[in-house]
Order: structure tokens, then C-alpha cells, then sequence
């Protein structure tokens, strides 16, 4: 039994190891020929470009899309061609010689048509070797054509003084700058105080101007209401003596007289003034005048005879 069992098991692991062997056999060369396949293209994602080199030698760049290549001899290296975000802290002095913290934010991507050279000069490290330095060197040679004050005031030209040294810098390395903004400005506390009292200073003096304005407007409204008034007046005594001239052409004697007449109601005046003017009495207190009595006329005295 155990003879036979041992010879059972010596066959089975013979026929074992053939398999094993067939199997390498077969298995290594389809392993092979699917690595081989597997490295004998390349995708390239959108967005980004293909450097394909031949043992290390660059020979062209490969757009988005599928490609061939050959596979142990030839590699390809992705570069990201897209837009790409870059923070950045300096500190400068300004004109005046104060010391700016400035930080920015710069848009940049890479040209597409030229990553072939820039991987071949600079390599895949290109963000710490050119944009940086670039950047530090824009920001101090932007600050220093400003004063303190200016780089607040005028933020926009600082900006544009910062993209145009960057341009020129990065330009020829194939990195195109697509924009740069000024996110803050830090300046010394001493700075900042004389800062918050200038604006303080210039608010007190602009309520003063403003107050002064309101004034002066003020004044001038009450100097036309007034003449407007004078006018008025004089217009309305001008209007008034108009018509007493005209007034004074037409009215006669007879004039008053007929106007009388037309007004009086036909009642006698109820009172009298005294002989002398100074006085005034009701008619009913007046003496009545008596009527006058016929007299016998005046017999003539006789006149006496003379004596002998």
C-alpha cells in the first residue's frame, strides 16, 4: 500500500512540473508580448503635451490623442499646458524708502508649441528656477518706482509695471503671463499710523470745505431771495406809480364830481364842522335857525320944529 501510494505520488508531481513548464513556457513570452504592446503608445490627456524623446534625446512634441512609440527605446514626458496659479510674497522698498510687503497672484501657462525647448533647458522644475526669481525681481523693480502712498493709490499702474517686467522675462522661455493682480499691501506700523492720520486730516479738512461750500451756497441763495424780493418790490412800486400817473391824467374836477354824485345815497351829512374848523358836531345838536317874521317897516320920527 505504501509503495503503491508513494508511486502515485511521484508521477502526480512529475506531471506537476511538466505543467509548470508548459506553462512558463507559453505564460513569459505572452507576458512579454503584452508589456511590449502595453508600451507601444501613449495617451496624451487634453490639457497638456507629450515630449517624446529616444534614449533621452528629445525628438518631437506630441499633441492630445492616442500615439505610437517605440516601446524600451522611446519615452514621453507630459507637461501641463494649462492655465496655472502662482502666490507670491516680496518684500521691497518703495521710492520713499519704505518697506512694502507685497503679495501677488500670477496666471501663467506654458507655450505648447515650445514645451520641447523649455523641458530641454529647464526642465520640469521650471515654476522654482524662472517664475519665481522673475516674479521677486518684477515686484522689487515695480515697488521702487512708487511711493508708499502711491502703490496704494495707484494699484493698476503698479500692477501693469509688475506684468510688463514679467512678460519680458518670461516670454522668452515660453511661459506666457496671463495676468497679475495685487492682492495686499503690508507696510510698517509707524507707516500705517501716519497713514490714519493723513486720511483723518483730509477728512476734517474736506467736512471743513464742505461745510464752507454749504455756506457760501447758503449766502448766495439768501442774497438772491433778497433781490429777488427788492426786485418784486420795486417792480410793485413801479406798478403803483404807473397808476397814479395814469391816475393823475385822467382825474378832473368834474370827474370827482360826477363820482360823488354816483356814490352819494342821497342822505345829508349827519355832522357839521364849527365856524371856526376846529370842531365837529352832530346836526341835531346845532341851534336851529328861526324863520324870519315879516316886521311892520319903521315909522319915520317926526323931526321937532325949531324954537323961535
Amino acid at each position: 500500500m505504501r509503495q503503491d501510494f508513494g508511486g502515485f505520488g511521484r508521477g502526480d508531481a512529475l506531471a506537476t512540473n511538466r505543467t509548470m513548464r508548459l506553462l512558463v513556457g507559453v505564460g513569459v513570452p505572452i507576458v512579454v508580448v503584452a508589456f511590449v504592446l502595453l508600451n507601444s503608445y501613449t495617451v496624451i490627456e487634453a490639457g497638456t503635451r507629450g515630449v517624446l524623446k529616444n534614449f533621452g534625446q528629445i525628438v518631437g512634441v506630441l499633441g492630445e490623442g492616442l500615439h505610437f512609440r517605440v516601446p524600451f527605446i522611446s519615452s514621453v514626458t507630459v507637461v501641463d499646458v494649462k492655465t496655472q496659479r502662482y502666490e507670491s510674497n516680496s518684500t521691497a522698498a518703495s521710492r520713499d524708502l519704505q518697506i512694502v510687503s507685497t503679495q501677488i497672484v500670477l496666471n501663467y501657462r506654458l507655450d505648447p508649441t515650445t514645451v520641447d525647448t523649455l523641458v530641454r533647458e529647464i526642465g520640469l522644475e521650471y515654476e522654482r528656477r524662472i517664475v519665481d526669481p522673475a516674479v521677486q525681481e518684477a515686484l522689487k523693480a515695480a515697488t521702487a518706482q512708487f511711493t508708499a502712498e502711491e502703490l496704494i493709490t495707484r494699484r493698476p499702474e503698479v500692477s501693469s509695471a509688475i506684468r510688463n517686467v514679467l512678460e519680458s522675462r518670461l516670454s522668452a522661455r515660453g511661459i506666457l503671463v496671463e495676468s497679475v493682480a495685487i492682492t495686499d499691501f503690508n507696510f510698517s506700523e509707524e507707516f500705517t499710523r501716519a497713514i490714519e492720520a493723513k486720511q483723518v486730516a483730509e477728512q476734517d479738512a474736506l467736512r471743513a470745505q464742505n461745510e464752507l461750500r454749504r455756506a457760501q451756497i447758503e449766502a448766495q441763495q439768501q442774497v438772491a431771495r433778497a433781490e429777488a424780493e427788492a426786485k418784486a418790490r420795486l417792480e410793485v412800486a413801479r406798478a403803483e406809480a404807473e397808476a397814479l400817473r395814469l391816475q393823475r391824467e385822467v382825474i378832473s374836477p368834474a370827474l370827482l364830481q360826477l363820482r360823488f354824485i354816483e356814490r352819494w345815497d342821497g342822505v345829508l351829512p349827519r355832522v357839521m364842522a364849527g365856524g371856526d374848523g376846529n370842531s365837529v358836531l352832530p346836526v341835531f345838536m346845532l341851534p336851529a335857525e328861526e324863520p324870519a317874521t315879516p316886521t311892520a317897516p319903521a315909522r319915520p320920527t317926526p323931526t321937532p320944529a325949531p324954537t323961535p
